[in-house]
């Protein structure tokens, strides 16, 4: 039912007048619900700060991967009233007391709007999504959640002057992008609901920066890897499940063929570069959308880092035909050197690091939970 809920209420049209102020207006939109009307001569321009004032940060879907994560570290930064999470699930115990949490559903324009307005935003994290294969199960939830939701992101985003930060993804290229290295500017064309979701949210976002003056700014990450978190439906969550496995059973069953290389990157170097890029001086940004990442490996190399910690642990394989052809469709190396030359984007963790500290953390909280 709550998805019947959703897509009924992204089919509504709502109607808006054909002149704002005796100007001649734009549809703010085609496939969204959002009532505003950007004027043909508009020029937004997103609100800037001093040195000693703080942004006030909205994460949408924050329950996700990584928004409990970035919350944390800007709280640090910034102050912990200062960053408010939502999302549409009821948050547990421990994050709705670390710091403010609401109730924010994107593809509820006026909610989403009353959002930013009462608590006084002015950069916006735009996490919610639905990831590859959840996706493909799902495309109609898809086009609702990754389209019409960035839509009403991006009106609001340009009507109240924020910085907002939309990520994308390795899914944002498709079989004929040049695979090894996958520069930031080339072709794309994406063969999943997920990716061409992506390069929409990363052009449109371009298209309101230079038509409207929005501070728009999206990184291309890699396949995420978080020590404190269960995959989440992408293509890359067999780079999760294997340290689960791997402390719980000793063994793994992979979903993906030994060979396949995918850039990755530790959900540490990711928050930080999302900070990083968000503080960047606008003047030192070449473009709107970059790659970033740390590393690339294949599940084979995976698991030869892991038994050299457990040296028991098995890896079988089992491959699923459609995220085998979506990896196949993937960067195997990203090319992320305009992310280095333009504001300094350097990683810190690679293969060995990774490993060590996904096991050390999956080994501790095992042997926690024995004890308990």
């Amino acid at each position: 039912m709550p998805v019947v809920r959703t897509l009924w209420r992204v089919c509504q049209t709502v109607q808006g007048p054909a002149w704002v102020c005796g100007m001649a207006a734009l549809p703010g939109r085609v496939l969204g619900t959002s009532p505003w009307q950007i004027p043909a001569d508009a020029n937004f321009h997103s609100a800037s700060f001093s040195e000693t004032d703080r942004p006030r940060v909205l994460i949408t879907g924050g329950l996700g991967q990584l928004g409990v994560g970035l919350a944390n570290l800007l709280r640090k930064r910034f102050g912990k009233d200062n960053v408010i999470l939502s999302d549409i699930r009821k948050p547990s115990d421990h994050v709705f007391h670390s710091g403010p949490f609401i109730y924010s559903d994107i593809l509820d324009y006026k909610n989403l709007r009353e959002s930013v307005v009462n608590h006084r935003v002015t950069w916006l994290i735009h996490y919610s999504a639905l990831l590859s294969a959840a996706g493909e199960a799902n495309v109609a939830l898809a086009k609702a959640v990754n389209i019409t939701g960035l839509h009403n992101v991006l009106d609001v985003a340009a009507e109240h002057n924020l910085r907002l930060f939309v990520p994308s993804t390795i899914g944002a290229f498709g079989p004929t992008s040049p695979r090894n290295p996958t520069p930031d500017l080339c072709t794309q064309r994406p063969r999943t609901i997920y990716g061409v979701s992506k390069v929409h949210a990363e052009l449109m976002g371009e298209y309101y920066h230079y038509r409207y003056g929005l501070d728009f700014r999206c990184l291309r990450y890699p396949g995420i890897i978080s020590a404190d978190s269960q995959p989440g439906g992408g293509t890359t969550d067999y780079a999760v499940q294997i340290f689960h496995d791997a402390i719980k059973t000793g063994k793994f069953e992979c979903n993906l063929k030994p060979s396949t290389r995918l850039p990755m990157m530790y959900i540490d170097d990711c928050l930080r570069a999302t900070l990083e890029v968000m503080e960047a001086p606008a003047e030192a940004l070449s473009m709107r959308t970059y790659n970033v990442s740390a590393m690339s490996f294949s599940p084979e190399e995976l698991a030869q880092e892991v038994v050299k910690h457990m040296p028991q642990f098995q890896i079988t394989y089992s491959v699923d035909s459609v995220r085998q052809a979506i990896a196949d469709s993937w960067p195997m190396n990203f090319d992320d050197s305009n992310a280095r030359k333009d504001w300094g984007w350097k990683h810190d963790f690679d293969l060995p690091e990774l490993v060590t500290t996904m096991l050390n953390f999956h080994g501790s909280e095992s042997r926690v939970a024995q004890a308990n």
